[in-house]
């Protein structure tokens, strides 16, 4: 791949990957079989075996398991194939997760529960399977959402999830970094994901205002969330463990309105 900071090739890693076939998790993908990797990733839905199918068609090395996250059996399952069939895993990025907004004050017990087993109770109990089969020099990356940092009414709950992961990286960091395990957090902003463009499709305007909430007018493609996380499980980025990266242009960096991000 031209252009490659030292160190940051994947070439003959295997990464796993949860949530890839849509969104950043797609993004990701990509540019993990770009880097040389091998892809081995999962999703509730069984198309993305049609995504591996076109990862392979473009001379990577991919391969699709179906996985439902908030489901400890699934993810069991998911975690003793990939060991199954390659041995070892090189990096873990764990990206599948969910968003659920609601009133505070009406909130339901239920969908607290999806958001906490969906985006934390997942990545610890994947973490925990896979990393008896990494090796010293492997990494896990945990995607979070810049909301980790910076929230707005209405997403309390889905922030608190985000924030749980921050912290658990920072914790991870120290129990792992005994095995030569880095981990990292990637916590992006609005990006331009199917399900937003979508909505820009729908009503246009939204284009600039979504432009103009952000420092550089401008947000993240999938693709450029999909480099960052491909470097920061590379050897390029060996001397980071502990630490979260904002990947949102500038959004949380200042105080936003609840009407700017509705």
């Amino acid at each position: 791949m031209n252009g490659q900071l030292p160190g940051s090739s994947l070439a003959g890693k295997v990464v796993v990957l949860t949530g890839g076939g849509a969104g950043i998790g797609w993004g990701i993908a990509q540019c993990c079989a770009q880097a040389g990797a091998t892809v081995f990733f999962g999703q509730r839905n069984p198309e993305g075996e049609a995504k591996a199918r076109q990862l392979r068609e473009q001379g990577a090395e991919a391969k699709f398991h179906r996985l439902d996250v908030a489901d400890p059996g699934s993810i069991r399952e998911f975690a003793a194939c990939a060991v199954a069939t390659y041995g070892r895993v090189d990096a873990l990025i764990n990206n599948a997760g969910v968003t659920i907004e609601g009133d505070f004050l009406e909130f339901s017990e239920s969908d607290l529960d999806v958001l906490w087993q969906t985006n934390v109770r997942s990545i610890f109990l994947l973490s925990r399977a896979l990393v008896p089969a990494m090796p010293r020099g492997s990494a896990i990356l945990n995607i979070s959402s810049n909301h980790s940092v910076s929230s707005v009414a209405g997403y309390e709950m889905y922030a608190a999830t985000k924030g749980a992961i921050s912290a658990m990286t920072r914790a991870m960091c120290w129990s792992l970094g005994p095995r030569g395990i880095r981990v990292n957090t990637l916590s992006p902003g609005l990006t331009r994901t199917e399900a937003v463009e979508k909505i820009i499709a729908d009503t246009p305007s939204l284009e600039s205002t979504f432009n103009a909430m952000h420092a550089d007018a401008r947000f993240a493609t999938v693709h450029e969330i999909g480099a960052l996380a491909a470097f920061l499980v590379s050897d390029g980025a060996a001397a980071m463990t502990g630490a979260e990266l904002i990947a949102d242009h500038g959004l949380a960096a200042q105080l936003c309105r609840d009407s700017q991000l509705k």
